[in-house]
């Protein structure tokens, strides 16, 4: 059996058709399967931050000389109130004789503007071998301070003095206890 011209002719034209026909079909399906807009659930956008960090690290020197360096796993500057809130929070202060206060928090907050700040949320200080906890601590620029209205917990091994406020000025190595002091000191306690 052999085909006439026009069947020869016929069969690969409609062969054409049907890959026009099938490319056609594939860029429609395609083209609304793909395109469709995407739908995100649960987003929550935070109207106050001017602008998110996800690492944050602030150096502050004053007369040439480091007072303090900070680091935040996150920060968010907020829109008109000159602040960043800070999360998970290590600074180390620096003092007169350049000696290093370390400190860590779950939480801060810093004054953009004046650079003072407050940390929260298991907040600890170390100082050779001094550590101090407390909920809640202050840092006076300025006045180059950290200080807490809220109880503290000084611990030395195996001594320990608790009090309800306390305030250390950095550049004089001075540590101030106020309301209730009270501790327990092992027989090898030094002061120093």
């Amino acid at each position: 059996m052999t085909l006439s011209l026009k069947q020869k002719l016929t069969l690969p034209l409609i062969g054409v058709l049907i890959v026009i026909m099938v490319s056609i079909y594939g860029f429609f399906y395609f083209n609304t399967a793909f395109l469709k807009p995407v739908q995100f659930d649960d987003i929550k956008i935070d109207t106050r931050a001017a602008m998110k960090l996800d690492v944050l690290t602030h150096i502050s020197k004053k007369n040439g000389i480091k007072e303090w360096e900070l680091k935040a796993t996150s920060a968010t500057l907020l829109k008109d109130e000159d602040k960043a809130v800070l999360i998970d929070v290590s600074v180390i202060f620096f003092t007169k004789e350049d000696k290093q206060i370390h400190l860590t928090s779950q939480k801060g907050v810093m004054n953009t503007k004046t650079h003072d700040m407050i940390f929260s949320d298991h907040v600890v200080v170390a100082h050779e071998t001094f550590i101090l906890k407390t909920d809640t601590l202050h840092y006076n620029k300025k006045e180059h301070i950290i200080y807490s209205n809220n109880q503290v917990r000084l611990e030395k091994g195996d001594s320990v003095i608790e009090a309800d406020s306390m305030t250390t000025k950095l550049n004089e190595n001075t540590t101030i206890l106020k309301g209730n002091v009270r501790g327990n000191f092992s027989e090898n306690f030094n002061i120093q």
